[in-house]
């Protein structure tokens, strides 16, 4: 590397907290070159912008990989509530949230990335602790570990409403039944403990989070066999079983927001982003676009797909479990089960390494409060604390098995936060604090309003809005009972 490079890349330290004292001791050179470098003055990313990138990535991780990655990440429980997603929002609402929703998402991904590139700082922690000190990391913190874990919670709930009915359709009675001597190796519970022991918890152990592809990529080979039997078996299914929809399910429904944490929850990967894109082969914006962009879009599709034809056929009874809706000894949706609960076993190590990650920042911390992004947990450490979360996480789906309200409240809350709040925050402050009001023009200003601070606000505006609103409407169902009914029917 060049002299000249060396002092561009070091320009900006890697980690700097907001704290007054510290900025105010920063020489940095906002000279009129070093300006067009490092600014980005458009929302189109797909360009590589020569000096913002960083150092090649050593990551291991191939186009394909991160992208199984991606997808899966995405394509996780929340697919299988987009049915109850478009109850709450209506036919023609929830078609249009989704479209929407999409390119906010992936804009919002990409600027995570643009975010680490311009900070000079290396994970979503440390782009927010550079940005807005120690409190707003803490709050990022709060918010990517509660999606994560309760994800996990969510990831063990469906286990329990898939696996046992898979097992007891194709096992003989005489071996699952109650009475006999093995039946209480089919229970619900016994069944979660069971797979997320022998399955997901070794593969949370895993320190790479490329080694998971493979795993991913089954998983997503398996949702869509979901989706396809889904598909060609709702019509079959008996009326019982269906409710017609009422005039505003048709449109545009009143709980519309509770929709839209729903699917927020499903597209919403954003506490992965910066792990998925280190782990790429010699990463870059262009790149990562390119991977966002066909993540979102397929994602997107599957979701439009499951939620459209959930809510077509089963109407007003449409569950937060479309799988829920079937009888349970509907043999080709207990193949959908089956791999829909493989689908979890195997997604739930990417959101358990997400929340470790968390936890590693907090307790391999340096003298002056800023992350060791080097240094890795010792292997007692990593045992301890990923036991600890995956058989926590796991207790929680052994009282309860009412998905909708999980996803609405995670989906409200933590994803809000993550995925329409804090980024455009960053990205509004990272743009002000590059930008020489002395030198630019009156059209450079308007450019900088109308490109950056309009959209980044009224992303923000967005965020409370579905949190504060969704929330409430979820909570009060609930204390209502109308989060009732949320099982399968024998």
């Amino acid at each position: 590397m060049t002299e000249e490079n060396k002092k561009e890349y070091t320009s900006v330290p890697q980690h700097v907290s907001a704290d007054s004292e510290n900025v105010e001791a920063i020489d940095i050179d906002l000279n009129e070159d070093s300006f067009e470098v490092r600014t980005i003055e458009s929302l189109d990313y797909e360009i590589d912008i020569p000096g913002t990138q960083p150092p090649p990535e050593t990551g291991t991780s191939s186009m394909q990989m991160a992208f199984l990655n991606m997808a899966n990440s995405i394509l996780g429980a929340g697919i299988i509530g987009q049915p109850f997603a478009f109850r709450n929002s209506g036919l023609i609402g929830g078609i249009i949230v989704m479209i929407l929703l999409t390119i906010l998402i992936d804009w919002t991904l990409r600027l995570i990335v643009i975010n680490s590139h311009l900070s000079q700082t290396k994970s979503y922690q440390d782009t927010v602790n550079y940005c807005y000190g120690k409190y707003g990391k803490i709050l990022l913190l709060f918010a990517i570990s509660s999606f994560a874990y309760g994800g996990c919670m969510a990831f063990c709930v469906i286990i329990g409403d898939t696996i046992p009915h898979v097992l007891k359709a194709f096992i003989p009675n005489s071996i699952t039944n109650s009475d006999s001597t093995f039946g209480w190796l089919f229970k619900r519970n016994i069944i979660i403990i069971l797979f997320t022991s022998c399955i997901s918890y070794p593969l949370s152990l895993n320190r790479d989070i490329s080694k998971l592809a493979k795993a991913s990529g089954f998983a997503l080979f398996g949702m869509l066999i979901i989706v396809i039997l889904t598909i060609v078996r709702a019509p079959f299914v008996t009326k019982d079983l269906k409710a017609p929809l009422t005039k505003l399910e048709w449109t545009v429904n009143k709980n519309i927001f509770q929709g839209i944490s729903v699917i927020s929850f499903a597209l919403v990967c954003h506490h992965n982003t910066i792990l998925i894109y280190q782990s790429m082969k010699n990463a870059s914006l262009s790149k990562f676009s390119k991977l966002t962009h066909i993540s979102c879009i397929v994602s997107m599709i599957c979701c439009l797909v499951m939620g459209i034809n959930g809510l077509l056929n089963f109407g007003d009874a449409t569950k937060g479990n479309l799988l829920n809706n079937f009888k349970s000894d509907d043999n080709w949706i207990n193949v959908a089960r089956f791999c829909f609960g493989l689908n979890m076993l195997t997604t739930f190590p990417l959101e358990i390494f997400v929340v470790r990650d968390v936890l590693k920042d907090i307790i391999l911390v340096s003298e002056d409060g800023n992350s060791v992004a080097d240094l890795e947990l010792n292997s007692k450490q990593h045992i301890i604390i990923t036991t600890i979360l995956v058989f926590s996480s796991m207790s929680v789906s052994l009282f309860t098995c009412n998905l909708g309200i999980i996803l609405e409240l995670i989906g409200a809350t933590s994803a809000s936060l993550m995925a329409y709040i804090i980024p455009p925050l960053c990205y509004l402050k990272l743009s002000w604090d590059q930008t020489d009001y002395k030198s630019s023009h009156g059209s450079e200003r308007r450019s900088f309003i109308i490109w950056k601070a309009l959209p980044s606000i009224a992303c923000v505006v967005f965020g409370f809005a579905v949190m504060f609103i969704s929330s409430f409407m979820s909570i009060t169902q609930a204390v209502n009972g109308g989060a009732a009914g949320h099982c399968v029917d024998d």
